[in-house]
């Protein structure tokens, strides 16, 4: 009851549902095709294709060197959730490489479909706090010691020299650009599942009429606003600025909404990458 409820069971639920699917679309879909994933697991399935090692095997010893260098430079309970879902991954896909079929299916579809699949099996492993250690591992240490060198950055050389193996390993370009349709895929999959129930717009509204827009979106949209007090840097009038966050199929509706009451109202739009609180993402 107490690991119930301190949420360790669930994140271990998760883990293991995220690499299962994650080593379906891998399998099924981006090995048999000669479609790399990208990092480890890209090098994994390139290594298996060459040798006949099992691709969990391969993902595991690689990963274990870099996780002592991690345990070392961040402590034990930094990398704990890392640990495991590099292990469960490790076990699901020797698992899926012995009882799934692999499809060789056109390759457009397989990346597509495959890159969708293990996206949405690596959101399930990011929703609870762990990563699948690899690259992000070798990014957060470069990263620590190279702060002009970004997490992102780093993953995404990373990623690009992967494919490049994969060239040459399976010895045609086309299986480069598959790999990037199938990581950008996953990338985008990725993104939604982590932010992408919480996107939005945000509009920056400089109308002298900012009390009465204000009202006519709570009484249209059931939005709030902020009114905020501002000074022209050009005119060193003061103004009033409406600041308002709406889903992005609201943002025409405020549109029009602002427009109706101040034909002449200065509208600037932003995307929300996450929008949290009443009436979005709790």
């Amino acid at each position: 009851m107490k690991l119930i409820k301190s949420g360790y069971l669930i994140d271990v639920l998760y883990w293991v549902v995220g690499c299962a699917v994650y080593s379906v679309a891998v399998t099924m879909f981006l090995t048999p095709n000669q479609i790399s994933p990208g990092g480890f697991t890209g090098i994994s399935t390139i290594v298996n294709a060459l040798t006949r090692i099992p691709s969990g095997t391969v993902l595991l010893a690689l990963n274990i060197p870099l996780l002592i260098i991690e345990y070392k430079k961040f402590g034990g309970g930094f990398i704990i959730k890392t640990v495991a879902a590099t292990f469960i991954l490790s076990i699901t896909l020797n698992i899926a490489e012995t009882v799934l079929p692999q499809y060789k299916i056109e390759p457009i579809l397989a990346s597509v479909f495959g890159g969708v699949i293990s996206g949405f099996g690596l959101s399930l492993i990011l929703l609870r706090g762990a990563t699948t250690g690899g690259v992000d591992v070798i990014a957060m240490l470069i990263n620590n010691r190279h702060k002009h060198f970004s997490i992102g950055r780093v993953v995404m050389f990373f990623d690009f020299g992967v494919v490049l193996f994969a060239v040459f390993a399976y010895g045609n370009i086309e299986s480069a650009l598959y790999s990037l349709i199938a990581i950008y895929a996953a990338s985008k999959i990725i993104d939604y599942m982590l932010y992408g129930a919480d996107r939005g717009k945000l509009l920056f509204i400089i109308s002298e009429n900012a009390g009465s827009i204000s009202a006519k979106i709570a009484e249209r949209l059931r939005r709030g606003t902020t009114i905020l007090n501002a000074r022209g840097g050009y005119t060193n009038n003061p103004q009033k600025m409406l600041v308002c966050a709406v889903r992005v199929h609201e943002a025409a509706e405020l549109h029009k909404i602002v427009l109706e009451i101040d034909p002449k109202a200065f509208i600037m739009v932003a995307d929300a990458g996450e929008i949290i609180g009443e009436g979005f993402k709790k």
